[in-house]
């Protein structure tokens, strides 16, 4: 695998165009899915002529006499090897098919058809959240859903994190880092897809951490060793009654064997209840962290993150197989034959002991190795983005405060292709920027993409931006406040809650970045211009700063106020042949034009 590229380089010169590289490794796996899929048909077509064979044979042999039994043992025997081989390929169908269907998705996601196919991460929405809803973290077409390629529970926990809360500058450049390192290791992420794919399935991951860190009912190795010498006493006996028909010591270890089953039977029933709640499909984690002990990393944070797997001596996959292999013996307690001589042999009991012992050894590593194969995959989907938009650049931080200087800033959630790239500066002493402009210009997408790159920058991805520069940021929006019917909440009560949230929010010891797109609309046009007014400066005086939307030309004023910390701009639109046309560039200056009656006319309304 290929080392990963300087921080300095987007994306190093020797990858390929992503879409033509998906494009090639879709058409290769599409390929060998045609070719499992013309095995598969050959095998299914041999297995039955076999079948067939066979059954003329057996009446051959047991019918006309004119073979000897054996000659059916051939084609048996052909059915048994035959069977082992198609069910390795019918595996292999099933992993190209995942892959080609991986690969698909990619591909939408670089054509911009990828909303509402992924992972939204609704469940990690908060509506008192400061910037989540307003910004489009989560939902359908969200940011988490552009992002996440994570299929464990922990992962997809992980990078909703990331997403809610900014990391700190040195944190930032460890992701940083990593991602760099991930970005051009198509075939890891290809695995991990495709061998997690099923992950949604899982039980909670938190269930299984939690049961690792249970107390053990029953670890005691002397509980192990009197189970398995009653056990090897029973069938001792049951064969001397066999053999020398001496019942008495058969029937003496019976009631013994019984009564010691009865005495257990419910611990053992809890036991086994816990761990088939928590650990399901134990296969599957397994399989995703042998896949990454087989990786060698260079980035500091992936190298700590892959010497954590190795914490109790063993390989982690290798200690999951185990519990895996446990269970799997334990589940065989439903088998009519094994259900029958349990309470003798004391299977159940035997299996229930091995498992717990294995959760006294082991189970506290598990929330390690879960929040370690869920960090893994928040940077894999971060590392994803990464390769899929090479000119999108990692941050720089600075150690002047606030600061924020954007160069050819765009809105990650558009395409790239049409975006339309804007310059930003303030910070220091240009501390409030109040941007006016017609409806549908651009302003509140504007102050959107604002936001919504300094939540990438902040929590380890690439931005969608030729340069930029930025101190630690606690961003608070009022963009999408919506009313609650149930709640009994107004719109503008909403609005006022949320405004208070940021003012509280400059109480901690970060810099606030507040972003506020026509607020106070639901008032009387003095009351909001004097309430914006005060509240801009309020937030400007407690050492925030921010940019503020208006198409009310009476709020550019509000620049006037604050003097050199201040400062309007706006966006325009022409009418050209009556038709609307927007360029959506920030220029410096107060809007001069409206086009609420050009917009009705547009559409039909005779105003």
């Amino acid at each position: 695998m290929r080392p990963g590229p300087s921080l300095n380089n987007p994306v190093p010169q020797s990858i390929p165009d992503p879409q033509a590289e998906y494009s090639r490794r879709l058409e290769a796996w599409k390929a060998t899915r045609a070719q499992h899929e013309s095995q598969h048909r050959r095998l299914g077509i041999g297995q039955l002529t076999l079948g067939g064979i066979t059954l003329l044979l057996s009446g051959l042999a047991l019918v006309a006499k004119v073979v000897s039994v054996y000659w059916v043992l051939a084609p048996l025997l052909a059915i048994v090897a035959l069977a082992v081989v198609h069910d390795r390929i019918l595996k292999s169908r099933e992993r190209a098919s995942r892959t080609v269907d991986y690969y698909q998705q990619a591909l939408d996601r670089i054509g911009n058809s990828w909303m509402g196919t992924g992972e939204t991460g609704e469940r990690f929405l908060n509506e008192s959240h400061p910037y989540s809803r307003d910004l489009d973290i989560f939902g359908a077409g969200s940011l988490f859903e552009l992002l996440c390629m994570a299929r464990t529970q922990n992962g997809q926990q992980t990078l909703a994190n990331w997403l809610l809360a900014p990391a700190s500058p040195r944190d930032v450049r460890a992701r940083n880092e990593a991602v760099a390192d991930l970005r051009d290791r198509l075939d890891l992420r290809e695995d991990l897809a495709v061998l997690a794919e099923d992950a949604r399935a899982l039980a909670s991951e938190g269930d299984l951490a939690a049961w690792g860190e249970g107390e053990p009912l029953m670890a005691s190795g002397f509980l192990r060793v009197a189970a398995a010498l009653l056990a090897g006493l029973w069938i001792v006996s049951c064969v001397g009654w066999m053999v020398w028909d001496v019942a008495y010591p058969a029937l003496l270890m019976s009631v013994v064997n019984v009564s010691f089953t009865l005495a257990y039977r419910r611990r053992i029933e809890a036991i086994s209840t816990a761990v088939e709640g928590a650990a399901r499909d134990l296969g599957l984690l397994s399989g995703v962290l042998a896949r990454l002990e087989q990786e060698k990393f260079t980035a500091a944070r992936l190298v700590e993150l892959r010497a954590a797997l190795d914490s109790q001596g063993w390989p982690p996959s290798r200690w999951i197989s185990s519990l895996n292999r446990r269970m799997e013996y334990l589940d065989s307690k439903g088998n009519l034959i094994v259900k029958a001589i349990d309470p003798f042999v004391l299977w159940t009991f035997q299996c229930a002991c091995a498992i717990e012992s294995w959760r006294k050894r082991t189970g506290p590593a598990l929330r390690h190795w879960l929040a370690a194969v869920g960090e893994f995959e928040a940077l894999s989907s971060l590392s994803n983005y990464a390769f899929e938009h090479p000119e999108d650049v990692f941050p720089e931080f600075s150690q002047t405060s606030p600061c924020f200087e954007a160069k050819g800033l765009a809105h990650p959630l558009l395409p790239s292709v049409s975006a339309i790239r804007n310059d930003l500066s303030f910070g220091s002493d240009l501390r409030v920027l109040i941007i006016s402009g017609p409806n549908m210009a651009g302003k509140s997408t504007f102050i959107r993409s604002v936001g919504i790159n300094v939540v990438l920058a902040q929590c380890g991805a690439p931005v969608r931006a030729r340069r930029l520069r930025l101190s630690p940021l606690a961003v608070g929006a009022s963009i999408c406040v919506l009313d609650s019917l149930q709640g009994g909440i107004s719109r503008f009560y909403a609005e006022i809650r949320r405004l208070k949230q940021i003012v509280d929010l400059t109480q901690g010891p970060t810099t606030v970045l507040f972003l506020l797109d026509e607020f106070l609309g639901g008032t009387n046009s003095q009351d909001r211009r004097l309430g914006s007014e005060a509240m801009v400066r309020r937030l400007v005086e407690r050492g925030a700063i921010g940019l503020v939307t208006t198409h009310d030309l009476a709020l550019a004023k509000i620049a006037e106020g604050l003097g050199t910390q201040a400062a309007n701009a706006h966006f325009q639109d022409r009418l050209e042949d009556g038709e609307l046309i927007f360029d959506y560039r920030l220029e410096p200056g107060i809007v001069e034009t409206s086009n609420a009656l050009d917009l009705m006319r547009s559409i039909g309304l005779d105003v």
